[in-house]
């Protein structure tokens, strides 16, 4: 992997794809894995935990919470909600607080971990599901096994996509992460409100672009094939910003991203922009602040972990140990997955394996 350019991708002006006016109907007809059309969900409002919160919804049976991560939305699971509605199952897949349709808290303390799983817990409330099991992708992984961890009487099982389940650190998480005088981690780059915002949202399209093509795996791989033997830090972005690098915009597409894609998430973001989705990430510390009752508490509900072995996540310091040592810290573990030559966009970019992963999953819980 390009230790320089994990999400790398390119800012400039791009023109809107007249695939622009191919949002949900016509992005639903579009032909699934194996061949069978994807039917489309329903979506609606809900209030839950004194906000509104969008979800897409199909299927009738014990439901499934998909939660999605950055910079993504409801839509990054739209190869698992038919797949898991034709099995049985009633798939939900919300916008999280501050992203697509859902509420945009301002003040960034409104993006706790308590605050998300409360949201998770207020839509399994208005769903009057006793229990649910929930996937979770990226930052949407994170909040899945907290949520396992804390509330085990609601969530009956976990699956994490792309992050494992990290048990609370020792220190601060942002006095771990590393800085040089030129460089810094590209989540303390995100710490202070506007530098991040101003560059995501100077052409959401070219954003949107860059990041979903150079996390993927087609896109380490093509750095790969590149390399001109730069050796900057993991994830490291330079003092003064451009997080933003590559060749994300004029690459050409994967056969698993298309440009009505693409659409669809520019679209969102360029009304919404990255305020709420960057503040996550601002309240890293204030998470391990909040959460020291729970240090050393395991993920006791049965779990999942799937991820691509092209994932940057797995490349960050300390992940092979934390890999190794899984299953001591969730006993339910059934599995570890990894699907070779997939990137950071799990169900995206093999959702033929990530549904029938799910399914095995799902399949053989206990009623």
């Amino acid at each position: 992997m390009d230790r320089r350019g994990f999400l790398s991708a390119a800012v400039g002006p791009l023109v809107m794809s007249s695939a622009a006016s191919l949002l949900q109907s016509k992005v639903f007809a579009e032909t699934g894995e194996r061949g069978k059309a994807i039917g489309e969900p329903t979506q609606r409002i809900v209030e839950a935990n004194d906000i509104r919160i969008h979800i897409a919804e199909q299927g009738t049976g014990p439901l499934v919470v998909l939660c999605h991560g950055f910079p993504e939305c409801w839509y990054s699971w739209r190869h698992q909600i038919p797949a898991l509605a034709a099995a049985g199952f009633h798939a939900v897949a919300p916008d999280m607080r501050g992203y697509g349709k859902s509420d945009r808290p301002g003040a960034i303390d409104q993006y706790t971990i308590f605050h998300l799983v409360g949201d998770l817990v207020g839509v399994l409330d208005v769903l009057e599901a006793k229990t649910a099991v929930v996937v979770g992708h990226d930052v949407g992984a994170s909040l899945a096994w907290q949520a396992a961890q804390m509330r085990p009487d609601r969530i009956r099982a976990v699956v994490g996509l792309s992050v494992p389940f990290r048990p609370r650190a020792r220190v601060r998480p942002t006095s771990a992460m590393p800085q040089t005088a030129d460089e810094q981690f590209y989540q303390l780059y995100f710490q202070e409100p506007g530098p991040a915002e101003t560059e995501f949202e100077s052409d959401p399209r070219a954003t949107i672009r860059g990041m979903l093509f150079g996390a993927s795996g087609d896109g380490v791989a093509a750095r790969s094939a590149a390399a001109s033997g730069a050796t900057a830090s993991l994830g490291m972005v330079p003092r003064g910003g451009r997080f933003l690098r590559g060749p994300g915009a004029s690459a050409k597409l994967p056969s698993w991203l298309s440009e009505a894609d693409i659409d669809f998430y520019a679209q969102e973001f360029a009304r919404t922009g990255f305020r709420g989705p960057l503040n996550y990430y601002r309240n890293l510390d204030r998470n391990w602040e909040l959460q020291a009752a729970m240090a050393g508490a395991p993920v006791t509900t049965p779990a999942l972990y799937v991820a691509g072995d092209r994932d940057f996540i797995l490349s960050f310091p300390g992940m092979s140990q934390l890999l190794a040592s899984l299953k001591h810290r969730v006993p339910g573990l059934h599995e570890i997955q990894m699907l070779p030559g997939c990137g950071h966009w799990t169900q995206q970019e093999r959702p033929a394996e990530v549904n029938a992963a799910l399914l095995k999953f799902l399949h053989n819980l206990p009623a």
